[in-house]
């Protein structure tokens, strides 16, 4: 399986990243996007239906926005399931829902196949460096034959359990990193209007129990007018508060701080920033606050 072939649908700021570190590492891929450049934009070699990358692999990946639209692909005229074959292998990389990648993969189970959920941590700069977090669900069997494709996009692979366990591994952690972005942008809006060097602050916060991966790393750069764009927007991030909300509904979890980040994200959204990346959610809480930006320079 080392010289398996391999296909991959959905090429955006994460998939076809993802396409790139994988074709540097000199395994081939044909790719599938709705954008008709990506393919060849990430190095690809460009399908021209779902059924192509499907005849032409013998492992697929996905990385698509939501479960309505992976369902879609998967369910959907001419979709995954109307073409798949015994033994094909499909790794999920999108952001999705657990109860909704599990009834896909016991469809894909009666083919023959295998549905390996494989949720991602680390952003597009991870991305871009082959160096992502891989919370994995699945057969171990197929997973150990997505080995070879893993080592080009991840520095680490955590086998989480069966499938959905994987998916839902990724919402646990993208929670937490909504709840801790939109905290530390309010915090650091909260400094800029009384005063603070925003350096010395973030010096002092991770030195202290405030630290978090925002301090660390986005906010560095932020307050200096790099907002680190390409990653996960706004709207994104809303959809990924939800789809935790509706996980712990499940489990029968309450919720309790979901208010926060589902606050600011929609305030992101209404005011204009839903489809930039989702720091920009500092500039939102700002504009309400009385036009405060980190940075002197203005957009």
């Amino acid at each position: 399986m080392s010289k398996a072939r391999i296909g991959f649908i959905g090429l955006g700021n994460m998939g076809g990243r993802m396409t790139r570190c994988i074709v540097k590492g000199g395994i081939p891929v044909l790719g599938y996007d709705k954008d008709d450049a990506a393919a060849e934009r990430f190095g690809a070699t460009k399908a021209g239906s779902i059924a192509e990358v499907v005849a032409g692999s013998d492992i697929i990946l996905l990385s698509l926005p939501d479960s309505k639209i992976i369902e879609k692909v998967v369910e959907g005229e001419d979709g995954l399931l109307q073409h798949i074959r015994p033994g094909q292998i499909i790794a999920d990389m999108s952001t999705a829902s657990a109860a909704s990648t599990r009834r896909l993969g016991a469809k894909f189970a009666e083919k023959g196949a295998f549905l390996v959920d494989a949720g991602i941590s680390g952003g597009a700069a991870a991305a871009e460096k082959g160096t992502l977090t891989l919370m994995v669900g699945g057969d171990a069997d197929a997973i150990a034959k997505l080995e070879p494709v893993f080592s080009h996009i991840a520095a680490k692979v955590i086998l989480m359990g069966e499938v959905g366990a994987g998916h839902t591994a990724k919402l646990l952690n993208n929670f937490l990193n909504a709840v801790s972005l939109a905290a530390t942008s309010e915090v650091m809006v909260a400094g800029k209007k009384a005063g603070l060097d925003l350096h010395k602050l973030l010096d002092v916060l991770n030195a202290s129990s405030g630290v978090n991966f925002a301090t660390q790393n986005r906010f560095p750069k932020i307050v200096d007018g790099d907002y680190l764009e390409g990653g996960l927007t706004s709207k994104l991030m809303t959809k990924d508060v939800l789809l935790y909300c509706d996980l712990l509904h499940e489990l029968g979890v309450s919720s309790l701080n979901s208010a926060g980040p589902m606050a600011s994200f929609g305030l992101a959204t209404a005011l204009g920033y839903g489809d930039l990346i989702s720091n920009r959610v500092v500039d939102a809480i700002g504009d309400i606050s009385g036009g405060i930006r980190l940075n002197a320079k203005k957009d």
